[in-house]
């Protein structure tokens, strides 16, 4: 099993420090590009929201990523905590060979 040391960046945190603020855009302008309410980029840049699969590929075509880079970012950061927070893995139904 693979042990992380460190929780992997948020994704909120990555549009937030690596497009948002770099490019000069705010969360207003970008939720009106996308056509969303500003709070809905405003809880996902605190970290309160998830990347869903509809908003990874808007800001897939927004910042020219691919959708898979805003869900893997997510899905890292939704396994760690998963694994942080549970004391017993089951052990494999199936043994290696």
């Amino acid at each position: 099993m693979i042990t992380i040391e460190r929780e992997p960046t948020p994704p909120g945190e990555i549009l937030q420090e690596e497009f948002l603020s770099p490019l000069g855009i705010s969360q207003k302008q970008l939720a009106d590009h996308l056509g969303c309410d500003v709070k809905v980029i405003n809880r996902i840049v605190n970290c309160r929201s998830s990347i869903t699969a509809e908003m990874a590929v808007k800001l897939g075509s927004a910042f020219n990523t691919s959708p898979q880079f805003w869900l893997n970012a997510q899905q890292a950061v939704d396994i760690y905590r998963v694994m942080r927070n549970t004391k017993e893995f089951p052990h494999p139904i199936v043994q290696a060979s």
